[in-house]
This record gives C-alpha cells, structure tokens and sequence, in this order.
C-alpha cells in the first residue's frame, strides 16, 4: 500500500467539503475500517487516501440523465456519424496488426472491437474528466439506489491500484468511474484486462495494445461465437401479434425461434435456420424498427447493459467495415492501375 499512496506523509482529516451530505464522511471512514478487515490493508492509509477523495455533485447529475435514457432515434446520432466512422477507419488501418491478432486469440472481429472503443471514447480522444475516486465514493456512499454496486467498485478500485502501482488520485474517467480507451470499471480492468503488448503492465490508457486485447478478451469471456452474426432487421406484418413481446432498451438472451416469429409474419431480412434463437428487439422512432438480436448481440450487451448501446456499436461496426472494404478495393484497383501502366 505504501507503494502507491507513499507519497501522503499525514493523515488528512476527514472534514466536510461545502455541498457534500453528511453521510459522505462516514461512510468513507467506514469504509477504510472494511477494507482493512476484508483485503488486510491499514486502515491509516485508506483512510489517508480517502481524505483526498472529494463529493462531485457533477457525478450525481451525470447519472441522473444517461445517454441510454434517450429514445433510439436520439441515441444514435451520438454514436453513428460520420466523424466516428472515418475514425474507425483510421483506428483500423493504424492498428491492423494488433487487431487481427486479438481476433485469431480472442475471436472477436476488427470492427466490433473498433466500434466499442469508438462509442466509448472515440478512440481515446474522450476517455473521462473526473477522478475515479471522486466518482466512486460519491455513487457509493451518496447515492442509494446503487450505493452497494459503487462501493464494490471503489473497493476493486482500490485492489486494482495495489495490483497495478497507479497513482489512484491521478486516475480519471467517466462519471461512473469507467476508465481507459475502452472505459472499462476496476471490476472490469481487474478480470478481463490483458498486457497485450507484453511490457509487463496492464494500461488501458495509454497502450492502445493493451485496450484492443482487453476487449477481445472481455468478449471472449461472455460468450463471444466466432464467426457467428449479431443482429438482423425484422419485418413486421402490422403490430407486433400477441404472445411475442418485444424488449426495447432492456436486454435479454434469445429465447424465440426465428420459426416461431415467422408463423407470426415476422421474418428476418436474412434467412436463418427456423431453429435459431433471437430476441424481438424495437426500437423507438418517427416509425418504429424491429429487430432480432443474436447471441452475439447479446455478448454486446454485456459490456453496457442496454440494447442501444449494442445496436449503436453494431451499426457504426457495420458502416466502418464498409467504408474501410471500400478503401482496401479502391487501393488494390489502385495499385493494379499503376502496375498496368508500367
């Protein structure tokens, strides 16, 4: 412990900042007293630390009002522009390598892990400008309705410092204490993150090696199938017919037989085997669209837990692909062309 918070030489004592609840300080020096019982770190030093931790009402408010919380026609103009697909391309082309490695280990393709970096930072340009410590123990300790989920987060934060020898007041990310390139939450770093460029280190923030094999490997591990579709449009005869109920924002396992759906006139905009499971996915617009999720969509879904979020990564995966295939011909007629001429 010592290692990574050496540099506090006295206790800071726990005072109230201006705006913050009065709960906020006990808790945290309750905390410290738990996490001494359960991990044998000294109670002196976290508590140090958590003195240097600081109540963010910005936290609150951001969590108040996610993006997921939009409906999908407002959602997806965030995450699918143009901006981002010409960004995904550039990703691609300049980490090819490491991404078609991470596919032959992990499984997952180049523009599924382009995507989910694009969505969650746009390529590193917006990896979070709060203090993880500040965002955690504000959720964890002012924040009821997840209180329990943060503090399982501020206490793996904590592990995760330890494991890794960071500085923890200089770690920065989303409101919900999400970090790195691919915005993962210490749980996440801890389990899933990988030292894909062999220095010894798991950096998720400035190794762009490290993110692409953490994600791969994140997807790996919840059921990725290599090789096997996301999600497809469906058609709809009318309203959507009685005994199939179709998840909006919510996720769920596939569960319904594409045989089943299709004696109800919906069909899938590919052919499927009638034995296959989905999930009748609709999402909210001027018309509303339906879908059928896969397994692998579902995976998607893992990493934030809303169908949105995994339709905008499957659509901005499907449109990079596009316009990097498009680039890759236009070369190779390129190249042709010049070969000819000589």
């Amino acid at each position: 412990m010592r290692v990574w918070i050496g540099f506090f030489t006295t206790l800071v004592a726990l005072t109230a900042a201006a705006g913050e609840p009065v709960s906020y300080r006990s808790a945290a020096e309750r905390f410290a007293s738990d996490m001494e019982r359960r991990h044998g770190l000294e109670k002196g030093e976290i508590a140090t630390l958590m003195g240097q931790a600081s109540y963010s009402q910005a936290v609150i408010d951001a969590i108040r009002r996610p993006y997921e919380a939009k409906p999908w026609y407002k959602y997806r103009p965030i995450f699918v522009t143009d901006k981002r697909i010409r960004g995904g391309v550039d990703f691609w082309h300049e980490n090819q390598a490491l991404l078609e490695r991470a596919q032959a280990i992990y499984g997952a393709p180049p523009q599924i892990v382009t995507a989910i970096i694009g969505v969650e930072t746009n390529y590193g340009a917006s990896m979070g400008k709060h203090r993880v410590l500040d965002a955690l123990s504000t959720l964890g300790f002012s924040y009821p309705s997840r209180a329990d989920f943060f503090r399982k987060e501020l206490e793996e934060f904590l592990l995760l410092i330890r494991d890794e020898s960071v500085d923890a007041l200089a770690m920065t990310g989303s409101y919900a204490g999400a970090v790195g390139l691919p915005q993962f939450i210490p749980s996440s770093y801890r389990a899933y993150a990988v030292d894909f460029d062999g220095d010894g280190r798991r950096d998720l923030w400035k190794s762009t090696a490290d993110a692409i094999g953490s994600v791969g490997n994140y997807l790996k591990h919840h059921g990725w199938k290599t090789g096997e579709p996301i999600a497809f449009e469906a058609r709809v005869a009318g309203d959507t017919p009685g005994g199939i109920e179709a998840t909006g924002k919510e996720p769920a396992r596939p569960s319904t037989s594409v045989g089943r759906l299709r004696a109800m006139e919906i069909t899938p905009s590919e052919s499927l085997p009638g034995s296959t499971r989905v999930t009748l996915i609709r999402l909210e617009g001027p018309e509303p669209e339906y879908w059928l999720g896969l397994d692998n969509f579902y995976v998607i879904t893992r990493y934030n837990h809303s169908n949105l979020y995994a339709m905008a990564v499957f659509q901005l995966s499907r449109d990079i692909q596009a316009v990097y295939e498009a680039k890759d011909r236009a070369q190779a007629a390129g190249d042709k062309f010049e070969r000819f001429g000589e």
